[in-house]
């Protein structure tokens, strides 16, 4: 088989043979080394080995090119090659154009020139990107291809299954002509329908009709059985808070197992850019954090479970057992509960009826790429909402913010309010509520009321962003929780009755613990907890350092 490729596209000539001497003398044996002294003759390179059908693992571009910048050469490139690494070379004056190429390209990697020496601050990030492509390019992306309608819930909830869970696919429309063979195709063995899709067609040709996640994850190969029935730590929800106990337990030996309703990551997961996470100065997806945190405990030989719902946990002696929807258990002798939260629903007449069909309830990245040249709406003040108006201001013609409150200070960090004001088409919409939602098969028309009273807009494409609501429900009586839901633990327990038997003398206001001995709790789904990614997985890990203390006492 071929090499796969290093490409590099500097217009210096002296620069572009460092870049790819110091290139060919680490990965020359592995890769084959491109290199381009402009633009056009880059992309024409990117062309041709498209032709040939070679692999890219990486391109590397300068910022400073007369014909075309490094952020339009990537934006290019990445059309051809979307799996490749993408890293920005730029001066010490050239910063802003890393954060533009960071909403442009989702960039990988921005590195100042000149490095010396490469081995300390060249190889290691090319290393990581590298090892990065082969994991997530080992598939064609065309080997799971999923038929389905635009407006459609069903969909929708496919590919944002298979997306969140970084299992490569191909879409395409039912009625456009490559989908409507396929859908032909199927029909005569299947009998299949407009009304039954979306039809999913696995790489060994077996078709799946409007399959539930469960059975889409076990035909694309996520775990979905337990391997035993019984566990040191059972971790419930792989959000940041979960993800980090499942890290932090496998690694100190438990044996240890993670179960997740729908995707690793959480509501974090859906973040497009996280950009105050430590050890990330340019910035990280939600779904490259968690990517990396599951394959880390997947390193430290925990077991992610996916598509499964628990239903119930209950206490028999030393074991606790957790029940699933279908009928199923496994015990174990902990229990963390991190199953964090989910995006409250916006209360505005007819919104419920366009769910999936142009209103979504988080960043919704698959639907990203459909919006560009339309004016998307955002609904929410925090964080959350601010990351994703700027992730999709590289689409939309035009983003705007809808803000109840009179600003966004008081939920929204610095940084981030600062990026939105220096974003031309990001509109900001204080004292402002969507109060009702119209159209037919899909969201067409939006109610917003504001200062000057109520307005309709058109508009296709709303992502709402506000509050949080725990996933307690299926706890029942077995675990205390304040009045909105949230799990109660250590000095925020209501009664002394229902205080754990090895309650310490001494109130510490880490003590992650519920009112059931051996059952912990961290992340968004703990009362009082601090809402951010480093404060869950803190949480997870300090809930498996309690674990310890309770096996060592039982």
């Amino acid at each position: 088989m071929d090499k796969p490729v290093i490409m590099t596209v500097d217009d210096d000539p002296g620069v572009s043979r460092s870049v790819a001497r110091d290139l060919r003398r680490r990965y020359g044996h592995s890769y084959r080394i491109v290199r381009a002294d402009t633009a056009i003759a880059g992309m024409e390179s990117v062309r041709q080995l498209r032709l040939r059908g070679d692999d890219v693992a990486a391109i590397l571009a300068d910022y400073r090119m007369p014909q075309m910048n490094g952020v339009e050469f990537l934006e290019q490139a990445m059309d051809l090659y979307p799996y490749a690494r993408r890293v920005l070379l730029t001066a010490y004056a050239d910063t802003d154009a890393a954060i533009q190429a960071i909403n442009v390209v989702d960039l990988d990697h921005y590195m100042l020139k000149p490095w010396d020496p490469p081995e300390e601050k060249f190889y290691p990030v090319l290393d990581a990107l590298l090892d990065a492509w082969h994991r997530a390019d080992r598939r064609e992306s065309d080997e799971l291809r999923v038929v389905g309608a635009r407006w459609s819930a069903r969909s929708y909830k496919i590919r944002d299954f298979l997306s969140r869970n970084q299992v490569p696919y191909h879409w395409m429309l039912a009625d456009d002509p490559e989908g409507a063979q396929l859908l032909a195709a199927a029909g005569e063995e299947c009998e299949i329908s407009p009304a039954k899709l979306p039809l999913v067609i696995t790489a060994d040709g077996t078709k799946l009709i409007a399959p539930t996640t469960a059975e889409l994850a076990a035909a694309v190969g996520l775990s979905t059985a337990p391997a035993t029935d019984f566990y040191d730590l059972i971790v419930i929800g792989g959000g940041p808070g979960g993800l980090g106990a499942a890290v932090y337990g496998a690694s100190e030996g438990l044996r240890t197992v993670m179960v997740e309703q729908h995707a690793s990551g959480g509501q974090a997961g859906q973040s497009s850019r996280i950009e105050n996470y430590l050890g990330f100065p340019d910035g990280v997806s939600g779904a490259q954090l968690a990517d990396r945190a599951r394959r880390q405990a997947l390193k430290f030989g925990a077991e992610l479970l996916t598509a499964r719902t628990v239903t119930s946990l209950e206490v028999k002696g030393q074991a606790r057992v957790v029940g699933f929807a279908d009928g199923s258990s496994i015990a174990a002798h902990t229990v963390i509960l991190a199953t964090g939260v989910s995006y409250r629903r916006l209360a505005a007449p007819g919104l419920d009826d366009f769910v999936g069909r142009g209103t979504y309830y988080g960043a919704a990245v698959t639907e990203a790429p459909e919006c560009r040249d339309h004016e998307v709406y955002i609904v929410g003040a925090a964080n959350s909402a601010g990351q994703g108006a700027v992730f999709l201001s590289g689409y939309a013609s035009r983003v705007h913010l809808i803000v109840r409150s009179d600003g966004l200070e008081r939920s929204m960090s610095h940084y981030l309010i600062e990026q939105i004001s220096n974003i031309p088409n990001i509109e900001v919409h204080t004292g402002t509520e969507v109060v009702g939602a119209e159209g037919d098969d899909h969201l067409e028309r939006l109610t917003l009321k504001g200062p000057d009273g109520e307005r309709t807009v058109d508009s296709e494409w709303l992502f709402v962003f506000i509050g949080a609501e725990p996933f307690t429900d299926w706890l029942g009586d077995t675990i205390e929780r304040d009045a909105k839901g949230f799990v109660l633990t250590g000095p925020d327990l209501t009664s002394a009755e229902s205080r754990p038997r090895n309650w310490p003398l001494r109130r510490e206001p880490y003590h992650l613990e519920t009112n059931v001995p051996g059952v912990f709790a961290a992340g968004d789904v703990r009362a009082d907890s601090i809402k951010r990614v480093a404060s869950a997985v803190g949480e997870g890990a300090m809930a498996v350092a309690l674990v310890h203390r309770y096996l060592e006492k039982a």
